[in-house]
């Protein structure tokens, strides 16, 4: 019994980890049509709001992965889910220093992706058997 409430917290971690990627490459891609879309007044506010919003990608996703590995089974893919905020987050605070770190940052986010939608396997295959 204990065990089966482990996975589901661990499915809801993934899950909230997968939402929080997705929407940070959503709010990635909408950020520079903004930001040319708006008036000049707006622009600095609006840039330094997209910004903020980046931090707070770092900590939903910091706290999912945190959940989703705290009682994994699998070391290396705990492992991969740590590496990969790691990329997704040091790309988000370096962004400004080269365009090269906006690219990391989606791939960041998509092995964030990949590894959630893994740990969420892993823990329904292992709750069946």
């Amino acid at each position: 019994m204990i065990k089966a409430q482990n996975t589901a917290g661990q499915g809801n971690a993934d899950y909230v980890g997968i939402t929080g990627s997705v929407l940070c490459i959503i709010h990635c891609i909408v950020t520079p049509v903004l930001a040319v879309s708006s008036s000049l007044l707006f622009k600095d506010t609006l840039l330094e709001g997209m910004r903020l919003l980046g931090y707070l990608f770092i900590l939903i996703n910091g706290v999912a992965v945190y959940y989703a590995t705290r009682h994994s089974h699998s070391p290396r893919l705990s492992q991969f889910l740590w590496v990969a905020f790691g990329i997704f987050s040091a790309s988000i605070v370096l962004e400004e220093v080269s365009e090269v770190f906006h690219y990391t940052g989606y791939a960041g986010s998509f092995l964030l992706i990949a590894g959630h939608s893994l740990n969420l396997y892993l823990c329904r295959r292992e709750h069946r058997h």
